[in-house]
């Protein structure tokens, strides 16, 4: 049983971008689908399918690779609120990664959202991951 599905998901999605993989096969809930959302929204995946076997629903992701050589999109995927410590933030505190190339995913009381885009609204909330 895995008590930090989010965590989960991005350690399968790290393996597989460093392992070069084209696809990666996470389970699908809906933290899960927030989160993929946003990555394919920005950027970082190329696309991303719900998929469903009888007894469980999973997400394919298909992952971004740049040039002949495989160039991985993804250079670094960082949980920052875990189940033992949960990270909030508020509109002024919201971080920015890498002087803005990176972007913190954030859980708000609207959804899950960039940093950008909770600064835009001004709102803060749980950091779930840095992505860059």
């Amino acid at each position: 049983m895995i008590n930090d599905i989010v965590s989960d998901m991005l350690t399968k999605i790290r393996n597989a971008n460093l392992a070069r993989h084209h696809v990666v096969q996470v389970p699908s809930t809906k933290i899960n689908n927030n989160i993929v959302k946003v990555l394919h929204k920005e950027g970082f995946i190329y696309e991303y399918e719900e998929m469903k076997q009888d007894p469980q629903k999973y997400i394919l992701i298909s992952l971004k690779y740049k040039g002949k050589n495989k160039k991985r999109i993804i250079t670094e995927l960082k949980r920052v609120s875990r189940p033992g410590l949960k990270v909030y933030a508020n509109k002024k505190e919201i971080p920015r990664i890498l002087g803005g190339i990176g972007i913190a995913i954030i859980s708000t009381s609207q959804g899950v959202m960039t940093d950008k885009q909770a600064r835009q609204n001004g709102i803060g909330g749980e950091v779930l991951c840095y992505v860059w």
